[in-house]
C-alpha cells in the first residue's frame, strides 16, 4: 500500500500550558514571553510543534477555554505583538505552534453573547441555543446545563461553565465566523488546530444528543473546505466518545475531516464504567493491553490517524495514578515513555511529563483553582460526603494536578516566576526540575529526547504494523513489524519483578530504562523495566 506520508505523522508535539509554563514579569502567571524564552530548551528536548492551550483574551473563568474575542491576546499572557514574535522564533526554531481552537462555546462576555442576550429579536439572538423550558441535559461542570436569562425571559444552553455558553452550530453565519477567525491566525503562520470538545458542536440538545450529533462530519468536512483543506497543518479533535470507527470518520483522508484525534478510552479505564471520574479503581491490565492495542490495530495507516498521550491540562499525572512516584518516579516515568512513543500515532508530550512531575498534594479546598473540583467540592458537601474524601479525588484527579508552574530549577518558586505563583508550585521541585534533569544524562528527560529521536530516525516507528504479544498480566509487549523487520518492546507495567520467555533473537538495541537483556529466551525484569530491540 501506497502511505501519504504527512509531517505530523512523525511529529511530536508539546502541550504548554501559558498560565503555568513560564512567567516573564513576576505578577505570577505564565504568559507568551516566558514561552518564547524557553523555546531553547524544547529544540533541545527535539520536539516539532507546540500545542499552545488558549491565550486569547477571556475573562478566565476557566483558564481560558472560555473566550471573549478570538482575534485578541489576554493582556494577562501579553499582547498580539508577543504572539507574533512567538510564532517567528518558534518558526526559526523548526517549531511550528498549534492554537488551541475552542468554538463549542463561548465566554458570556463575548460581543456575540453580550448582544444575543439583549432581546429575542436581536441578529446574534441565534448564535447560541436557547429554549423556553429547560430539558435534563446536565453540565460538564455539575448541575443543569442551562441557565435562566432573566432579561430575555429564556434559558441558553452551557454544556460546561454558566459563563460558557454554547455556538449554534445549526447558524451558517455562526460556522462562517468561526472559519473566518481560523483562517484570521491560519495567516499569521500557525501550525494547525487542536479541537477543543469539537464532537459536541452537533449536538442536537432537544434530543439529548450532545457528541456525535448527526452533522457533525458536515461541519467538519465544510470547516476543512474553508480553511485549512489545501493548507498543510496539523488538526486534531478532542473527541472523547470515539471508537476506531468514529476515528476513521474523522481522521480518514478522503473524507477530508480532521488529521487526527484524541481518543480516551485507556483515560476510562480508571474508573469504573459509567461512575464519576472522581472514584478512582484500581487499573485492569488485561483492559488497559487491550485498549491501547485495539486503537492500534483497528486504526491501520490510510484509514486514520491517532494521537498518543498520557497526559494533558484536563487529565491528573498519569504515574502518580497508574506508576510510582516513590522508589520508581524515574523508572515508571521512562517506562510510560517508552510503551507509548513506540506505538503507532502522534505523540503528545504535556509539559513537565519529560522531567516527571506528579501530582500536587492539596491540603485543602483554599488550594485549588479549577472551577470543575470547586463545583465538586460544593456539590458533594451537600450530598453529604465528608470533606476529605472530596478532598482524596481532587488529589487524585482534579485538573490542577496538571496545573501546577512549571519547574525549572531549585530557585525560589522552582524559577517559574520572581512573584507568588497564581497556583503553588509542587514541593518536590528542590528534586523534580529542569536544571537537574538536563545535568544528569540518565534522567528521564534523555529518555524522551532519545525516543523523540527514533520517531525521526525510523520510518518503522512510524508506519510500522502492531502485534500484542501474549504475555504475564503485567508485562506489556509487542511487536512492530515493517519492511521485514521486526522490533520487540518489552514494558514490566507494575512495582514487582517478572519474567519475559521468548524466541526472539536481539539484533539491534533501540533504547532501554536500564539495561538491555544479554538472552530474549528469558528476561529477569525489574521494576517498571522497559526495553525495545530488533530482532532476528
Amino acid at each position: 500500500m501506497t502511505i501519504e506520508r504527512k509531517w505530523w505523522q512523525s511529529a511530536v508535539v508539546y502541550q504548554v500550558y501559558p498560565r503555568s509554563f513560564q512567567d516573564s514579569d513576576g505578577d505570577g502567571i505564565g504568559d507568551i514571553k516566558g514561552i518564547t524564552s524557553r523555546l531553547g530548551y524544547l529544540k533541545t528536548l527535539g520536539i516539532t510543534a507546540i500545542w499552545l492551550s488558549p491565550v486569547y483574551a477571556s475573562p478566565m473563568d476557566d483558564n481560558g477555554y472560555d473566550i471573549s474575542d478570538y482575534e485578541n491576546i489576554a493582556a494577562v499572557f501579553g499582547s498580539m505583538a508577543d504572539m507574533e514574535e512567538l510564532l517567528a522564533q518558534a518558526k526559526a526554531q523548526g517549531i511550528r505552534i498549534i492554537m488551541d481552537l475552542v468554538v463549542n462555546h463561548t465566554s458570556d462576555e463575548h460581543a456575540w453573547f453580550v448582544e444575543a442576550r439583549q432581546s429575542k429579536a436581536n441578529p446574534f439572538r441565534d448564535y447560541y441555543i436557547w429554549r423556553d423550558q429547560p430539558n435534563d441535559l446536565t453540565s460538564a461542570f455539575s448541575g443543569s446545563a442551562w441557565e435562566f436569562d432573566e432579561p430575555s425571559g429564556q434559558y441558553y444552553l452551557h454544556l460546561f461553565s454558566k459563563k460558557q455558553p454554547d455556538l449554534n452550530w445549526e447558524n451558517a453565519q455562526v460556522r462562517q465566523a468561526v472559519y473566518d477567525m481560523m483562517n484570521f491566525w491560519i495567516d499569521k503562520g500557525v501550525g494547525g488546530f487542536r479541537m477543543d470538545v469539537i464532537d459536541l458542536i452537533g449536538k442536537v440538545p432537544d434530543a439529548r444528543i450532545t457528541g456525535n450529533g448527526p452533522k457533525l462530519h458536515d461541519y467538519l468536512h465544510e470547516m476543512n473546505q474553508a480553511t485549512f483543506g489545501e493548507r498543510d497543518l496539523l488538526t486534531v479533535g478532542e473527541t472523547w466518545g470515539a471508537t476506531p470507527e468514529i476515528a476513521k470518520q474523522y481522521s480518514a483522508p478522503e473524507r477530508q475531516e480532521l488529521s487526527m484525534v484524541f481518543q480516551f478510552e485507556h483515560v476510562g479505564l480508571s474508573h469504573a464504567p459509567d461512575a464519576p471520574k472522581w472514584d478512582l479503581i484500581a487499573l485492569d491490565k488485561g483492559k488497559f493491553k487491550t485498549v491501547l492495542s485495539k486503537w492500534q490495530t483497528e486504526l491501520p495507516v490510510g484509514a486514520g490517524w491517532n494521537s498518543l498521550f498520557w497526559n494533558n491540562h484536563d487529565l491528573p499525572r498519569a504515574i502518580s495514578i497508574w506508576g510510582n512516584t516513590g522508589s520508581y518516579r524515574v523508572q515508571s516515568a521512562k517506562a510510560f515513555a517508552i510503551l507509548l512513543h513506540l506505538m503507532r500515532g502522534t505523540p503528545f508530550i504535556y509539559q513537565g511529563e519529560e522531567i516527571g512531575m506528579t501530582n500536587y498534594d492539596f491540603e485543602d479546598i483554599s488550594q485549588v483553582a479549577d472551577i470543575e473540583s470547586l463545583n465538586l467540592y460544593a456539590e458533594r458537601l451537600a450530598q453529604g460526603y465528608q470533606p476529605e474524601a472530596i478532598m482524596a479525588s481532587i488529589r487524585a484527579v482534579g485538573r490542577d494536578n496538571a496545573r501546577t508552574p512549571m519547574q525549572w530549577d531549585m530557585t525560589e518558586q522552582a524559577g517559574f516566576t520572581t512573584g507568588q505563583p497564581w497556583l503553588a508550585v509542587n514541593e518536590n521541585y528542590q528534586t523534580i526540575n529542569v536544571a537537574a534533569a538536563l545535568a544528569d544524562k540518565t534522567s528521564i528527560f534523555y529518555t524522551y529526547q532519545r525516543l523523540i529521536a527514533l520517531r525521526k530516525q525510523n520510518d518503522w516507528l512510524v508506519y510500522g504494523d502492531y502485534q500484542l504479544l501474549e504475555t504475564s498480566e503485567s508485562i506489556f509487549a509487542y511487536l512492530r513489524h515493517f519492511e521485514g523487520q521486526r522490533y520487540l518492546v518489552v514494558v514490566n507495567f507494575s512495582d514487582d519483578p517478572a519474567i519475559f520467555k521468548s524466541d526472539f533473537v536481539a539484533e539491534k538495541e533501540m533504547i532501554a530504562n536500564r539495561s538491555f537483556p544479554d538472552d530474549l529466551s528469558q528476561v529477569d525484569l525489574a521494576p517498571w523495566d522497559a526495553f525495545a530491540v530488533a530482532v532476528k
